[in-house]
């Protein structure tokens, strides 16, 4: 059990790192990486998955 709420959090704080990191880019940035801002939220879930 502790090992399922342990890498929750993990999931959970990577998707949250991933989600403040893409934020912070302006429009511009995003742009050149194919990325819109309604993305951010799935690409954070993919990423926090992958982990």
């Amino acid at each position: 059990m502790i090992n399922t709420v342990v890498e929750n959090y993990r999931q959970w704080r990577n998707y949250r790192d991933t989600v403040d990191e893409l934020a912070r880019l302006s429009n511009r940035d995003l742009g050149e990486l194919g990325i819109s801002r309604g993305d951010i939220t799935e690409i954070a879930r993919e990423a926090a998955a992958a982990k």
